[in-house]
């Protein structure tokens, strides 16, 4: 009896133990979950005020979203987000997240912020898989190149100057890299076409 009273006693503690165990699990599962969002959010905020500035919209970007249909001008084969600014409750502008593929080592994820007037604020390069020391100095940690874009619109430079120096454009490319500056370009590029072919529809919103 004394020896079934033991086990008794064991299993009842084992089983207390497994149930605080997986509490503590689950507790920490979700303050870690909610601080991992928090951090997202917070470079999500912290990317839009670079490339947008801040007395163009009074609203907020991270929640007033939008999904777009498929379209080959974003480079995406699914269905890509826009951000959409507002001030006093009219459209000044939308921040793409928009994709440059055909990078030289595959897809690089992008925003890219225009103006209602068509004009770039802003763009980064928030993911990527370049090669470091070359490709991947269309990251603003790694270098200032990014910021070319900024001011541009597709009649500055003219459409046909919208690629490298070494296709005859406006915009430098890397020494010993051409095929990743390139892709961005050409992403820019054609998010700005997108915006000017559906700016009254983007701009009702």
């Amino acid at each position: 009896m004394e020896l079934f009273a033991s086990i008794r006693r064991n299993s009842l503690g084992l089983g207390i133990f497994a149930v605080l165990t997986a509490g503590l699990i689950a507790i920490t599962h979700q303050l870690t979950d909610h601080t991992i969002k928090d951090n997202i959010l917070s470079a999500q905020i912290s990317a839009f005020n670079e490339i947008l500035p801040a007395n163009l919209y009074d609203n907020d970007l991270t929640k007033d979203i939008a999904l777009l249909p498929v379209d080959p001008l974003l480079g995406s084969q699914e269905s890509i987000k826009i951000h959409i600014a507002r001030k006093n409750g009219d459209v000044t502008g939308i921040i793409f997240e928009t994709i440059a593929p055909r990078g030289y080592n595959g897809n690089l994820n992008m925003l890219v912020a225009i103006d209602k007037n068509g004009v770039v604020t802003g763009s980064r390069v928030i993911s990527h898989k370049e090669t470091p020391g070359l490709g991947d100095k269309v990251d603003l940690k790694k270098s200032k190149w990014i910021l070319s874009f900024a001011n541009k619109s597709l009649a500055n430079p003219p459409l046909k100057s919208w690629s490298v120096k070494k296709d005859g454009g406006s915009f430098d490319q890397f020494t010993g890299a051409t095929i990743t500056p390139r892709a961005v370009v050409r992403a820019v590029k054609n998010t700005l076409i997108y915006f000017e072919q559906n700016k009254d529809a983007l701009l009702a919103r």
